[in-house]
């Protein structure tokens, strides 16, 4: 006997929280949320510097690594993804940052949807959160994501603000208005010095809803389908563009809990939020993506839908690293047991200092060239620095200006390893795999060189480390970026959407989705979370997971 609910959302994810807040809110509609990981009350999870203990820690990340990657110098490194109630967004940079408006361009052009462009995203934007500063023109205080600024100054970044005006990227008040051209500091998903996950803002004010059922520690095992029955045929609600002509409806999920194998059903849909590695994992573990692909590891293709798992993008931050004086920085302030224990104090007391910090406080954009359309360089700086991530801090005072191309060319993939659901998938992004990425690679290492030798950082003495001042020829640049690329843990695209015509075809045979990210060729089945973006959004991508969720909630219960 199984357990019957009209919609499961798997993944307690950002967008699943959202997801079961919106379509929980009709009492009579009963939901099911299923998250592989545990509950959020850790208290490493709230206190924002806690992403030191959260990430790479199994207690609340998968824990992935990536393939050997030739991009990287042969290199393989950790990809953390959330695994925990609030998913990434319970240990991630907590950075609030919604892109660019060519961005939303791109993909309204792609799924020929206006309602993925930047005038709908900035409507829907204002419409969820709960601006710091009040109501504006940019801004909303009515919604349920917190956002705040930063809660403690460094002098440091201060002086790297003013060298980047020197250096042609002027100082402006935010990002997140369409063009982020320009340097600040970054606003954050905090509350009171508190991090502010999607758990927060959207399923603890609503875990006393008796239609909603939350299922933590139970990992989803296989997506079940059958032939499409005549009822689901002649509903028109399931015959629309990707489901139209299906061949295939999803009914249910075989679940893992407690070492028992359990099944839940739903009447209505099933909607995959698990993320741009696990969701395409799922759905080849069932049968769906590249035939050729699955019958190769001994999966028997129900469905074929090659663009699962394709498209892989992410952000790679090429690492730079400055030895600084006459200042402080978190190297040194957490070295010393006093100041590290008055830190400790003035959070306790006040909610504000260094404890509140997230991984990068400030941010740069600008564009490689002038023929970019817009900025395609950002910069993370962070007041410290170590080795690499993982490791202990550096014993003196340090900054890290990291530079990330914004819209890579290269393209990775997400495939299953085996046809065994617990066993982690292969994870190859490609890293710099095109020449273009390597050129932005090699501009963006200069332009933080330009930045760092400006007179306005003279005082603080900057001695340049990472990659250090032997490297110099573009060719030396390109190889010190394969040895210090790391990723900002964004990736995207492995179920892209895509324009879908009213047979359920597409003209690229690689689109997974429709514009409302319903599944080709399999009714009652969507995928919503970051797998769906065609392209990659300019910057942290947690916000823009958020605008794709409520789109398409709505979408939905305009159905309904």
């Amino acid at each position: 006997m199984s357990l019957q609910f009209d919609t499961i959302i798997v993944g307690a994810g950002s967008a699943g929280c959202l997801l079961a807040n919106r379509l929980s809110a009709n009492p009579n509609h009963k939901v099911l949320l299923i998250e592989a990981g545990g509950k959020d009350d850790w208290i490493w999870i709230k206190i924002p510097v806690g992403y030191l203990y959260t990430i790479a820690n199994p207690r609340t990340d998968w824990c992935f690594k990536t393939e050997p990657d030739p991009g990287l110098n042969g290199r393989s490194i950790h990809y953390a993804r959330g695994r925990v109630l609030g998913g990434c967004s319970s240990i991630n940079a907590m950075i609030y940052m919604r892109g660019q408006e060519s961005d939303y361009k791109i993909w309204s052009d792609k799924t020929d949807d206006s309602s993925w462009n930047w005038h709908n995203a900035l409507r829907t934007y204002k419409s969820i959160e709960n601006y710091f500063a009040g109501e504006n023109e940019w801004h909303g205080n009515q919604g349920e994501i917190r956002v705040e600024k930063p809660r403690v100054n460094w002098p440091i970044l201060d002086a790297w603000r003013d060298a980047a005006a020197d250096n042609g990227i002027p100082s402006i008040e935010e990002f997140n208005r369409g063009n982020n051209e320009g340097c600040a500091y970054f606003h954050m998903n905090q509350k009171k010095g508190v991090r502010w996950s999607m758990s927060d803002s959207f399923l603890k004010p609503i875990l006393h809803r008796k239609n909603l059922t939350v299922m933590t520690k139970t990992q989803v095992l296989k997506v079940l389908t059958k032939q499409i029955s005549t009822e689901t045929k002649n509903n028109s609600k399931y015959n629309e563009r990707a489901w139209a002509n299906s061949k295939l409806e999803t009914y249910g999920l075989e679940l893992l809990q407690n070492g028992k194998k359990i099944t839940v059903t739903a009447k209505d849909e099933i909607i995959l939020s698990s993320g741009a590695v696990s969701t395409p994992h799922l759905l080849q573990v069932s049968g769906i993506g590249n035939a050729n692909h699955l019958n190769s590891i001994g999966i028997k293709p129900i469905h074929e839908l090659p663009g699962v798992g394709e498209n892989l993008q992410d952000h790679l931050q090429i690492r730079t690293v400055y030895k600084v004086s006459n200042c402080k920085t978190v190297n040194t302030l957490y070295k010393n047991i006093f100041t590290r224990l008055m830190m400790g104090v003035e959070y306790a007391l006040f909610r504000t200092g260094p404890l509140t910090m997230p991984p990068s406080t400030l941010g740069a954009f600008t564009k490689s060239d002038p023929l970019q359309k817009s900025a395609n360089l950002e910069w993370h700086v962070q007041p410290l620095s170590l080795p690499k991530f993982g490791d202990p801090l550096h014993p003196f005072n340090a900054i890290t200006p990291s530079v990330c191309n914004l819209r890579p060319s290269s393209r990775g993939y997400i495939r299953a390893k085996s046809s065994d659901p617990l066993e982690y998938p292969k994870i190859m992004c490609n890293y710099l795999s095109t020449k273009e990425d390597l050129d932005i690679a090699a501009t963006g290492l200069k332009k933080t060189r330009d930045i760092m030798n400006s007179k306005v950082m003279a005082p603080y003495t900057p001695e340049e480390l990472l990659p250090g001042p032997k490297v110099s020829t573009d060719e030396e640049l390109k190889n010190a970026a394969r040895d210090l690329g790391t990723t900002i843990f964004h990736p995207v695209g492995t179920c892209q959407m895509g324009k879908v015509n009213t047979d359920g075809s597409a003209n690229n045979p690689m689109t997974v989705l429709d514009s409302d990210c319903r599944l080709r060729g399999i009714s009652k089945l969507r995928v919503v979370d970051a797998s769906v973006m065609p392209t990659i959004t300019s910057g942290n991508t947690n916000a823009p997971v958020m605008f794709i969720a409520e789109n398409v909630s709505k979408k939905m219960l305009r159905k309904n």
